[in-house]
C-alpha cells in the first residue's frame, strides 16, 4: 500500500544526524547485531532495542517516510542501541560484511505476479546477499502472512546453505514477544502467520552440524 507522503518528512531526514546512517564508516557494531530488512514503522525493532540494550540493532527500509516515524519512536523511547539505514535491500553489501548475527524479515511485499518474483526479498539474489552479512552461525527469521511467498520462500532456501530450525504454518503468539501494529492486526482478523527460522549451515566451514 502506497502511503502520502507528510510535508515534515523530507527536513526531519535532511536534519537528522543520530539514528539516520548514511555511510559504511559510521556503522558502530557490538558482540550482538541484529537486523531488520523492511522494518516499517519501526514498532519491532525500536521495543527488540528496549528490551535488549546490550545487543546493537540496524533497521533497513527504503520508505523515506516509515524511516523518519521509526526515528521519532527510537527517539522516544532513548534508544541508544539502534541504527537505521534509509536503501534498498540490493545495497546491503554496501553496509556490511559477515558482522549480522541475525536477520529479521516480517511482512515483506509478496510481490505477487510471477514476473516479479526477482523484487521479492526471499528471492535467490537476496539469499546471496544475505550469506554475505551474516556470520558464519548467522541466523535468518522469517513471518508473513502471504501463503505464496511463504512456499516460495522455502523452494527459494533449499538451494543454498541454510538449515530449517523450525517451522510453522499458524505461529502463535509468543507472550511479551514484541510485535508491530501490521502484524497484531492480521492477528486480530484470525489471518495465519508464517514461519520460518533459518540458521547457516557450517558446511563451507569445514564442520557439519
Amino acid at each position: 500500500m502506497r502511503m502520502r507522503k507528510k510535508k515534515w518528512v523530507d527536513a526531519f531526514l535532511e536534519s537528522e544526524d543520530h539514528y539516520l546512517i548514511r555511510n559504511r564508516e559510521e556503522l558502530q557494531f557490538k558482540k550482538t547485531n541484529i537486523l531488520e530488512i523492511g522494518m516499517g514503522m519501526g514498532d519491532f525493532i525500536t521495543q527488540s532495542a528496549k528490551a535488549n540494550p546490550d545487543t546493537q540493532f540496524f533497521g533497513f527500509e527504503k520508505v523515506d517516510q516509515c524511516v523518519a516515524h521509526a526515528i521519532k519512536k527510537a527517539a522516544d523511547l532513548e534508544l541508544d542501541n539502534l541504527r537505521i539505514i534509509m536503501d534498498d535491500a540490493s545495497n546491503l553489501e554496501d553496509y556490511f560484511d559477515h558482522q549480522i548475527d541475525k536477520i529479521y524479515l516480517f511482512f515483506s511485499d509478496p510481490w505477487p505476479k510471477k514476473r516479479q518474483a526477482k523484487r521479492r526479498l526471499t528471492y535467490r539474489a537476496f539469499i546471496e546477499r544475505y550469506e554475505k552479512i551474516l556470520k558464519s552461525d548467522g541466523e535468518l527469521i522469517f513471518k508473513s502472512d502471504n501463503r505464496q511467498l511463504f512456499e516460495f520462500t522455502l523452494k527459494e532456501f533449499s538451494h543454498f546453505d541454510f538449515y530449517l530450525e523450525d517451522v510453522s504454518l499458524d505461529l502463535p503468539l509468543a507472550e511479551d514477544s514484541p510485535i508491530s501494529a501490521y502484524e497484531m492486526r492480521f492477528r486480530k482478523l484470525g489471518q495465519p502467520i508464517y514461519f520460518a527460522h533459518y540458521k547457516r549451515s557450517k558446511h563451507e566451514f569445514g564442520k557439519q552440524l
